[in-house]
């Protein structure tokens, strides 16, 4: 099977923020911490860091997090140091991951989220001895399953065709 190949653009710094901050809100709706409900920041935060980890680091990834402590209404430093961890991981990795078409970037994703929900569970273990049930952990499965998607998706405005037109500028 012949996928076609695509030249990407480099990333616009504001579809950068965009796509955080719509990461964010979607975090923020009420349905956004139901069990089975996907971190978008955190799949947000993975994306940018395997594909620009120049622009989207671990200072972005800390402010993030914290941004979602405060709304979460959680320990202060909690998603910070789940996130900050996670996007040190994803950049650590990048190179890797992009060896691998989508389906199977899934499975780094998937251990990438797992991860983080590791250090939100023991944060929140030791602080108050707090022992979630086993749906705290299917948010990453969930998560994985929608990489591809997460995937197209950001990469879209970045896609240029291999065959350029000259009726086009781009």
């Amino acid at each position: 099977m012949n996928r076609p190949q695509y030249i990407l653009l480099p990333a616009n710094p504001l579809f950068i923020f965009v796509s955080l901050l719509v990461a964010f809100l979607l975090n923020l709706q009420i349905w956004g911490r139901a069990p089975g409900v996907p971190d978008f920041v955190a799949l947000a935060l993975i994306f940018w860091g395997i594909h620009q980890p120049r622009r989207v680091g671990i200072g972005i990834a800390f402010c993030m997090g914290l941004l979602m402590d405060v709304n979460d209404a959680t320990l202060l430093g909690e998603n910070a140091l789940a996130y900050t961890l996670l996007s040190y991981f994803a950049i650590t990795i990048h190179r890797r991951v992009l060896w691998f078409p989508v389906s199977k970037q899934t499975v780094h994703v998937l251990l990438l989220l797992l991860f983080s929900q590791t250090v939100q569970f023991l944060v929140q273990y030791m602080v108050n001895n707090r022992v979630p049930g086993w749906s705290f952990f299917l948010e990453s499965v969930v998560g994985a399953l929608l990489w591809p998607v997460v995937t197209w998706l950001l990469l879209a405005p970045q896609r240029r065709a291999v065959n350029r037109d000259e009726n086009r500028p781009i």
